[in-house]
């Protein structure tokens, strides 16, 4: 079988809350747990989803975002991160017509699914309803004809009753159903203010719950027709993504690994958002990459001449992270000393003076606290001056998604000029340090990697 006709499956629901990432994280763990290679991937800009689905199948959970990444390249992404796979499984958002606010279907799991050319799996909350589910899929079904709806999952089924009705309403639909899934807590995960628990901090407990997720999948799906389902797409067209090939030769490392310059970047419980991306980027770019755990590592890795710190939850650590003296005081020593820094939201607060009055890295001229306020969308922005990360105008889109607020909000310097939805500056720009509120998916933009390693390596060059 050739990769671009790796079987696949969209699992999406009406809207949020209905169990998409239940079905579609169990479906990962019992396939694989089948001994399939599955590779698993998230339509939208969300981080922690994709940890859970590489804790089911061993291989990094992957974004595909129209609105971050354009249209165009949703299937060579697909198939970069599908390669070698017997069945992809991706996990929607929202609901399955939710896109991009004013944008029409951008970015929506519908836009996903045409692109793939990919059947999908509805996910109904069925705890409230028994022939009007029938309705309502029938509605779905309709709505696009591009967009093959081939089966359904009932979730939170009541009983052996519940679901007699269920099906006998489904059974004038068209639509089949493919599993029945009864209320079940056991296998739940916790939240907090911004969605679930990420993976890295409660990784036992994470992986029974995958394990329970798989049985209960099992249990309560039909596994072989969902897989006959997934084997039945026609081949994509379109080349994978390649890291190399989306750099300029001029932005391509051809020195020894020994000379490669060192991008340390930042992981553990408290730094969990990263796109896999990213670091094949800065792999091909010429950097030798190295995580670190801001919470558990004292120093920088050894030789570290450039650092990436990217979201995650710094604010439900400031405690331990502002405790870990030695490693802050490296930081803003390696920031000092102008080699590159990039650091996004998370990364951005700890590179302010505190959060919540617990000191931090001390970079940045700006004091970071926890609101109520949740500051969530899609951004479009414009880079104002050169800088390590970009180039003067280059411009961007990236996501916000944050509870907290700095204040200062920007520098003398901005690290952005956001042009919509509304125009204001964001952000800090000072000597080597970016850092921003804005996440960014460098495959959409792969110089912005180059840009970072190549200042490394004249910093390296420079310094012998």
């Amino acid at each position: 079988m050739s990769g671009g006709a790796v079987p696949r499956l969209v699992i999406a629901a009406p809207a949020s809350g209905a169990g998409k990432t239940t079905v579609a994280t169990g479906l990962m763990a019992a396939f694989t747990q089948a001994g399939l290679a599955v590779s698993p991937h998230k339509v939208g800009p969300d981080y922690i989803d994709p940890g859970y689905h590489s804790l089911a199948t061993g291989r990094p959970g992957r974004n595909l975002d129209a609105f971050l990444c354009g249209t165009d390249r949703i299937a060579p992404l697909f198939l970069h991160g599908a390669a070698g796979a017997d069945l992809a499984v991706v996990e929607g958002v929202m609901g399955l017509f939710d896109g991009a606010s004013d944008r029409g279907e951008l970015s929506s799991t519908a836009q996903v699914a045409k692109v793939l050319r990919a059947p999908v799996v509805l996910v109904v909350d069925a705890s409230s309803q028994s022939r009007s589910v029938a309705a309502l899929v029938h509605g779905f079904a309709s709505w696009d004809p591009e967009v093959r709806l081939a089966g359904v999952i009932l979730n939170k089924v009541g009983s052996d009753r519940h679901e007699q009705l269920l099906r006998e309403a489904m059974d004038s639909s068209g639509v089949p159903v493919l599993g029945a899934l009864r209320r079940d807590g056991r296998a739940g995960t916790p939240s907090r203010h911004l969605g679930l628990v990420p993976v890295a901090e409660r990784r036992a407990e994470a992986l029974e719950s995958v394990s329970e997720l798989a049985a209960r999948i099992r249990e309560g799906c039909d596994l072989p027709a969902l897989l006959a389902l997934a084997r039945s797409v026609p081949e994509l067209p379109d080349a994978p993504w390649d890291p190399a090939a989306e750099l300029a030769p001029a932005e391509q490392s051809t020195a020894a690994p020994s000379a490669r310059p060192l991008i340390a970047v930042a992981g553990g419980a408290a730094f969990t958002f990263s796109y896999a991306e990213h670091a094949e980027l800065l792999a091909v770019a010429g950097a030798e990459v190295v995580p670190f755990d801001p919470l558990r590592d004292e120093r920088l890795p050894a030789g570290t001449q450039g650092l990436v710190i990217g979201g995650g939850f710094p604010e439900v650590y400031a405690p331990e992270l502002s405790a870990n003296a030695p490693l802050r005081a490296a930081v803003a020593e390696l920031a000092a000393s102008g080699a590159p820094v990039s650091a996004e939201c998370a990364g951005l607060l700890y590179l302010s003076r505190s959060i919540d009055g617990k000191p931090m890295c001390g970079v940045l001229p700006a004091e970071a606290r926890m609101t109520e306020r949740l500051t969530l969308g899609y951004r479009e922005a414009v880079a104002l001056g050169d800088n390590v990360l970009a180039a003067a105008g280059t411009r961007v889109r990236g996501h916000e998604f944050h509870r907290t607020v700095l204040e200062p909000g920007a520098g003398a310097d901005p690290a952005w000029g956001m042009t919509h939805p509304e125009r204001r500056v964001e952000g800090f720009v000072t000597g080597g340090v970016h850092a921003s509120y804005l996440h960014v998916h460098w495959a959409a933009e792969p110089a912005l990697a180059g840009r970072l390693v190549a200042s490394a390596a004249r910093i390296a060059a420079a310094r012998g």
